[in-house]
């Protein structure tokens, strides 16, 4: 098991940007993917978005595209999420997250396809 550390989160107003960063503390060799997930209080854990490190393709849930933007640094091993336009909406728990070793063409989509998470990183939007 990879341990992840997530971080970055913070409390910001409406307009405002954050960027999350998650870094796995173990060797990773392979593909993987990794993501972001996030949960509001009395809400389901949703996922935000996700990056296949084979081909570099992602995923953005509908309500954060053109606003949020995950990006992978190979060098630093590092996974970021650039939040930018954030709303009161998007206050919740980030969590990271990856599914080592994974073999395919896209991320999966379920939560529970995901072995490895991150503590969380807590997120608050003010209007």
């Amino acid at each position: 098991v990879v341990q992840l550390v997530d971080s970055g989160g913070g409390s910001v107003q409406a307009g405002g940007s954050l960027r999350l960063s998650c870094a796995p503390s173990g060797y990773t060799t392979g593909d993987y993917c990794m993501g972001w997930f996030r949960q509001a209080p009395g809400k389901e854990r949703e996922r935000v978005a996700t990056i296949y490190i084979g081909n570099s393709r992602t995923y953005y849930a509908d309500s954060v595209k053109g606003r949020f933007t995950i990006s992978h640094d190979s060098a630093e091993n590092t996974l970021y999420l650039q939040m930018n336009s954030l709303k009161p909406d998007d206050t919740a728990m980030y969590y990271c997250a990856a599914r080592i070793p994974y073999y395919g063409w896209r991320c999966p989509d379920s939560e529970y396809e995901y072995n490895n998470w991150g503590q969380g990183t807590q997120v608050t939007v003010s209007s």
